[in-house]
């Protein structure tokens, strides 16, 4: 382990090596190497950062904190509607598509602005621009093309936090398809829009752009979204999707877009059959169809760093196969969450700086699906836990209708999910479809962590009258 602890053997010493502009440069400022810059800089390193971009990387800028204030924009008409059941007269508005989009891109904004001040308290040097490797501990800092105004640097640790991109399918017209990134800047609201591809992305987005009053055509390739996920937090948030108005259709193979006059046509072609459909949607078609690491023209090849399918090799310390070289978050194509980069960062920098040897866990690890209905994961599927513990493996499942909704007269369902060991009454995972899916099963996974087992659920006591209390009620 000492290999891996910090110490400034290459600065200037009498008749020693020439000193290092950096201990620690980071290539990237999104959250991961910001929260690793600032983590290294307070145990004493000097440090460096660099990005052509603004500042908080995917999360802040066209991922978490954009989407999420536009889910919120979302929820409102039905706010408006349940209203009327508990006595509110009817509320007649209209959504102003624009001064939603303004708003939530100054709140970004505004956000890059504190994340300057973060490094500029932290005292970790910005150096706008791309970051190209020369050798594994030097590397020149300039624009896109490579062309003049480039500076170089050295750096004894160096630490790869790129991210990732979103990726469109190779098809005929992909050009006439906008990106997840390029929702946040659409001047008009679609009034018609064709989502591609069942993950998270486009699964939240369909429910965004539904809940703003867009006609929403879901297209998958799978029999349900949500690939990875338990089977019955699939099946619960797809039925939830078409009650509130989503149109999914499943078992699909994409053809061609094609831009007419009429608007995009999209020209499908169903598994089971030989017959192709045309759907006519508006000029913007939304490709959410995954993303992948953003590790081409890092000059890579200049150094000993080993890539698998585009993402970056590492170990359990995050450092890959050249000895002074790290790398964590997106790029790692590990679980590719914003809380993992930081977390992994984070251990990087105690572990070399800090003196601190401590690895991330990705045991355990929640996260949630902020769609409507919402959803929230921690632990094993079951399908998981059935195939590591066979019969031993005991379902515990509720599906009710939140007391919130008897007097708006909606049928909207919640359901719960324990996975438990029978063997040990260890609660492998915890799922939940519904209101505030994510705020429950964030408190949820600390007990998932600890190892709690269906007794310490059973032995806790409800908050009563809660939707939450239903996981401690299960029998």
């Amino acid at each position: 382990m000492d290999s891996y602890l910090y110490a400034p053997t290459r600065n200037l010493e009498p008749g020693g090596h020439m000193k290092l502009d950096f201990d620690l440069f980071v290539i990237g400022a999104g959250s991961g190497g910001i929260a690793t810059a600032r983590r290294a800089a307070e145990y004493g390193a000097k440090v460096g950062i660099a990005e052509f971009d603004r500042l908080g990387g995917t999360c802040v800028n066209r991922g978490c904190v954009p989407k999420k204030l536009m889910v919120y924009a979302s929820h409102f008409p039905d706010l408006f509607e349940d209203a009327q059941g508990y006595g509110w007269s009817p509320v007649k508005s209209s959504l102003d598509w624009e001064k939603m989009i303004t708003v939530v891109n100054n709140e970004v904004t505004r956000l890059n602005g504190i994340y300057q001040k973060m490094l500029d308290n932290s005292k970790v040097e910005l150096l706008q621009g791309y970051a190209k490797f020369v050798d594994a501990h030097t590397l020149l800092i300039g624009d896109a093309s490579g062309g003049l105004r480039q500076r170089q640097v050295t750096a004894e640790k160096v630490l790869i936090a790129v991210g990732g991109h979103p990726i469109k399918p190779n098809i005929l017209g992909i050009e006439h398809a906008i990106t997840s990134d390029d929702i946040f800047h659409l001047k008009e609201q679609p009034q018609r829009m064709v989502i591609l591809g069942g993950g998270y992305i486009g699964t939240e987005f369909a429910c965004i752009l539904n809940g703003m009053g867009t006609e929403v055509t879901h297209v998958i390739r799978g029999e349900k979204i949500l690939r990875g996920f338990d089977e019955d937090l699939r099946t619960e948030v797809q039925q939830g999707m078409i009650n509130h108005g989503v149109q999914i259709l499943n078992k699909i193979q994409l053809i061609a877009i094609d831009k007419t006059t009429e608007g995009v046509k999209v020209i499908l072609s169903k598994d089971d059959k030989a017959k192709e459909e045309t759907i006519v949607t508006d000029a913007v078609t939304l490709a959410a169809v995954g993303r992948k690491p953003n590790t081409h023209n890092l000059g890579l090849e200049n150094t000993k760093v080993k890539l698998h399918d585009g993402a970056v090799v590492v170990d359990k310390y995050s450092r890959t196969t050249e000895e002074n070289i790290y790398a964590v978050g997106d790029c790692t194509n590990k679980i590719n969450l914003t809380p993992v980069a930081i977390n992994e960062g984070r251990a990087f920098a105690d572990t070399v700086f800090g003196g601190k040897s401590r690895t991330m866990s990705y045991e355990n690890v929640p996260s949630a699906v902020f769609s409507t209905p919402e959803a929230a994961t921690v632990g094993m599927t079951e399908a998981e836990a059935r195939e590591q513990y066979g019969d031993a493996v005991k379902i515990y499942r509720s599906r009710f209708r939140p007391m919130y909704y008897t007097l708006a007269g909606k049928d909207e369902k919640t359901m719960m999910k324990l996975v438990v060991d029978q063997k040990t009454d260890k609660v492998l995972g915890a799922h939940m479809v519904g209101d505030y899916a994510a705020e429950i099963i964030q408190g949820v996974a600390i007990a998932v962590k600890m190892g709690a087992t269906k007794a310490n659920f059973d032995a806790t006591v409800g908050i009563h009258p809660t939707s939450a209390e239903e996981f401690v009620t299960m029998r």
